[in-house]
């Protein structure tokens, strides 16, 4: 194994930081994000709440550090072309609707240049891929996945952060039928 030649201090903020993200995964995870605090996911780490701050800035950007999503996308070259559409949005319906680290991600990716930047990585490194599947155009794939991420990110502020009424009384079997044309269209049509 290569020596550790990083200073003491540095392998002990190292360590701090560590120790606080594993504390942030947990607290999250059991009390939610809205009930999370730092000072309790400190106290989790056994440092002082101004450490948390310190590394992170505040809740938001600790949060967006700590909280790792993965979609679980499904693999969309398996599929018959024309369902590509009703799977995705199924496939992110059934994420959303049971997952409040997504809604607190997507909380705090609008208010926060680290939660942004999460989105982002989650938006490169899931969702591209997938489309690159289907897409009938490589040079189009960003447009057509970031359309379609305007579709399912609008619906998830929609329901479940803005929590608007109607959209919320849609029954989800409405939502798939409403969206996946739309989602299917971006994805698998000819070039406009």
């Amino acid at each position: 194994m290569p020596e550790d030649t990083r200073s003491p201090q540095s392998r002990r903020s190292d360590a701090t930081r560590n120790a606080i993200l594993v504390a942030a995964r947990e607290r999250f995870a059991a009390d939610g994000y809205e009930r999370a605090t730092i000072r309790a996911i400190a106290k989790d780490a056994h440092i002082d709440p101004s450490m948390v701050m310190r590394y992170y800035g505040n809740k938001e950007g600790l949060f967006a550090a700590a909280v790792t999503v993965d979609l679980k996308l499904p693999d969309l070259g398996t599929m018959p072309r024309q369902d590509v559409g009703r799977v995705l949005v199924t496939h992110f319906l059934d994420m959303w609707e049971d997952n409040e680290v997504l809604t607190a991600l997507l909380r705090v990716g609008a208010t926060n240049q680290a939660g942004a930047e999460r989105m982002q990585g989650i938006f490169r490194d899931q969702l591209l891929p997938v489309t690159r599947q289907v897409c009938p155009d490589p040079e189009q794939v960003p447009a057509r996945a970031a359309l379609a991420a305007t579709q399912v990110l609008g619906l998830a502020l929609t329901r479940y952060v803005l929590r608007i009424p109607p959209v919320v009384a849609l029954h989800p079997q409405e939502i798939v039928a409403w969206l996946a044309p739309t989602v299917q269209r971006y994805l698998t049509a000819p070039s406009p």
